[in-house]
């Protein structure tokens, strides 16, 4: 099983997710270097036994492609080596595991090369909505346009997003922000949308920082 464990909250994991995460002999997650528990465990660790068998599988935070796409095969080939061992296998996946998720990657790689192996995908809470909700946001109405991306490396396409959005009456979700917020907050304020914009960061643990942008 393919779990989303929600974006930081324990509590907002569903109830689905505890019972997949209950029911598994291993629990498998993501790692962005060796010897660290990564974020999707830590948020988990509350249903999971000290009797349950654990599966930390390196992701590294690297942009090569080639790094990556290596990650995502060797952790298939374990998954899939680990429940044709007789494991009832959960994968641990922050926020959702199809929204901009390592688990998706994972999900087409096994689907691809072992079409035999058995996966089920449980939903979790997304950062954006979690973010929408805590700040008392709607974060779209019944005619609205929502458009959900990754933030863009060019701040020339970034700001024609911007643009095309302001014609179209788009409302825009930016995930991966990080570091681009030197350069994308003064594109909002040229487009005079600090006072229009929800700034989240570390969402559902506790430092974190959910205002508007303008702050």
């Amino acid at each position: 099983k393919l779990v989303g464990v929600g974006p930081g909250d324990p509590s907002l994991l569903t109830l689905l997710a505890v019972d997949a995460i209950q029911k598994a002999t291993l629990i498998a997650y993501p790692v962005p270097n060796e010897g660290s528990d990564g974020m999707a465990l830590s948020i988990a660790s509350s249903w999971i036994s000290d009797n349950q068998k654990r599966l930390p599988l390196l992701f590294p935070m690297v942009t090569e492609s080639d790094l990556r796409i290596r990650a995502w095969e060797e952790a298939s080939q374990k998954l899939v080596a680990s429940v044709n061992g007789g494991e009832h296998v959960a994968f641990l996946c922050q926020g959702d595991i199809s929204l901009y998720a390592s688990a998706s990657y994972v999900l087409l790689y096994i689907k691809k090369n072992y079409p035999e192996c058995p996966i089920r995908l449980i939903p979790g809470v997304t950062a954006i909505s979690a973010a929408a909700a805590a700040a008392g946001w709607p974060l779209s109405l019944q005619n609205d346009q929502l458009l959900i991306l990754s933030t863009p490396d060019d701040p020339k396409v970034f700001e024609h997003i911007l643009d095309e959005a302001a014609i179209e009456g788009r409302i825009l979700a930016f995930l991966k922000l990080g570091h681009r917020w030197m350069w994308v907050r003064p594109l909002l304020k040229k487009k005079g949308l600090l006072d229009k914009a929800l700034f989240a960061q570390r969402v559902g643990f506790p430092d974190e920082e959910i205002m508007m942008a303008s702050e």
